[in-house]
């Protein structure tokens, strides 16, 4: 069977289906990978900052706005509210600063705002792996839902 690898980049989302893979790389940003394990339906968003400021700027690149648009694009899809499920990945701290601000440390301001809006639209999280000062790399299958992450000193983990 062939799969085709989407790439996501920052401040995009991207619906597939079996046997296809999502894969995005991440510093300070967070992947939200949802998925409809009943239908085989998922969603990747590269999260890039907490909540929207400018209605111009993209829906995309904020958590309090591109997951409910990667929800509804997976509605489309035929995947159902009922079976999705949440795994976020992400959240480093890539620069040591030796003021800490919530400027900063953009990661742990994201995991927050990504935890919120998910817990708001009733989306439970059943795997997390967040924070560290190494950017990753994220595969998400579909036919399975598994996440392989790649660190950038090479350790690999599957949630």
């Amino acid at each position: 069977m062939t799969f085709k690898l989407l790439t996501v980049g920052i401040a995009e989302l991207e619906v597939a289906e079996p046997p296809d893979i999502l894969r995005t790389i991440l510093g300070s940003c967070i992947g939200v990978c949802l998925y409809d394990n009943k239908n085989k339906i998922g969603g990747l968003s590269h999260i890039m900052l907490p909540k929207m400021n400018d209605i111009n700027s993209n829906k995309k690149k904020y958590a309090d706005t591109a997951i409910p648009i990667l929800l509804e694009k997976m509605h489309k899809k035929g995947a159902n509210a009922d079976f999705i499920t949440a795994k976020i990945i992400g959240g480093a701290t890539m620069f040591n600063f030796s003021q800490k601000s919530s400027f900063m440390n953009i990661g742990q301001s994201n995991a927050i705002s990504v935890k919120n809006t998910l817990t708001d639209l009733k989306i439970r999280i059943i795997a997390e792996e967040l924070g560290g000062e190494f950017g990753r790399t994220i595969d998400f299958y579909m036919d399975t839902g598994a996440v392989r992450i790649k660190y950038l000193n090479k350790q690999i983990n599957i949630i």
